[in-house]
């Protein structure tokens, strides 16, 4: 039996299967992607289906995609949990640049406050480390924004399993991002540190960046045949399988598409399916892009 819940920071009950604000906006995450309207459609359509984890960022957009969360959601539910990023700058559609000061990581926050409409961010995650910083000075800064109450939890986005480690000697992390799906498993390491620690870990590109949708995998498709499902429900329900650490985030810009990804929850892999989809090797690139996309 999996579990359907997972105790972010370990106050902060969340369904494990979430949605992620990235497919809101345009190509490289740029700018809208269509409707206003549609997207704080899909938001809303989300929480009624149950969705308890929105995981967005202040570079999505930039800026767009926490304004439309705040728009569709806000005043938030009661036990709805927003997770947003920051230590990123954005100059172009194609361009990201790393931004760890304690100043810079302070205004990011701060502006995330306002945009989201909300005094408190549930998770704060430092988007990537800035390698011009220490790490505990970028780390300082979080902890300082979590001790003034602007911060509950704090969250790493791609990172190795010794910095994760190192990261946990100087203060309380709930969790991490890493690229992490059926076709891309470098992430494993860290993956055993979260579930040591008790860390919650939100894949990104959880489905390879559509490598794993459509019938581009045999093997995938032959188990999610056996379960009525797409290969794109079957590649989600083996991150919920694989472990229970793991909080996928998948976004899109459709309704339909966010109830085919919320019905793989409802699948139960057996251990048949688990061990045929774990021979599974990348039969092409899952085309990662140039930008960071978690």
């Amino acid at each position: 039996m999996i579990q359907d819940t997972f105790p972010l920071g370990g106050d902060l009950a969340v369904r494990r299967l979430g949605f992620g604000t990235a497919q809101l906006t345009g190509p490289g995450y740029w700018g809208p992607r269509g409707a206003r309207a549609d997207a704080v459609a899909v938001l809303r359509r989300a929480v009624a289906r149950g969705v308890t984890l929105i995981d967005t960022a202040d570079n999505y957009g930039p800026w767009l995609a926490e304004e439309l969360v705040a728009e569709a959601l806000h005043p938030y539910p009661a036990g709805l949990v927003i997770a947003t990023k920051g230590g990123v700058v954005r100059t172009s559609d194609s361009a990201w640049h790393a931004a760890g000061r304690p100043e810079q990581l302070r205004a990011m926050c701060e502006a995330s406050l306002r945009r989201l409409r909300t005094d408190t961010i549930d998770l704060y995650q430092l988007h990537r480390l800035d390698p011009a910083v220490p790490m505990a000075e970028q780390l300082g800064a979080l902890d300082d924004l979590r001790r003034e109450g602007k911060i509950r939890h704090i969250g790493l986005d791609t990172v190795t399993a010794g910095q994760l480690e190192r990261a946990l000697s100087l203060t309380g992390i709930a969790s991490v991002q890493n690229r992490f799906n059926l076709l891309d498993r470098a992430s494993a390491a860290v993956l055993r540190v979260c579930e040591s620690h008790g860390l919650a870990f939100l894949p990104w590109f959880p489905l390879a960046n559509g490598a794993l949708t459509g019938d581009a995998v045999a093997a995938l498709d032959s188990v999610a045949a056996r379960h009525g499902a797409t290969g794109s429900q079957t590649a989600l329900a083996w991150l919920l399988h694989r472990s229970p650490a793991l909080c996928p985030t998948p976004g899109t810009g459709s309704t339909a598409h966010l109830d085919e990804n919320l019905a793989a929850a409802d699948i139960r892999l057996s251990a048949e399916d688990m061990d045929s989809l774990e021979t599974l090797r990348p039969l092409r690139s899952p085309g990662h892009g140039s930008a960071p996309p978690a």
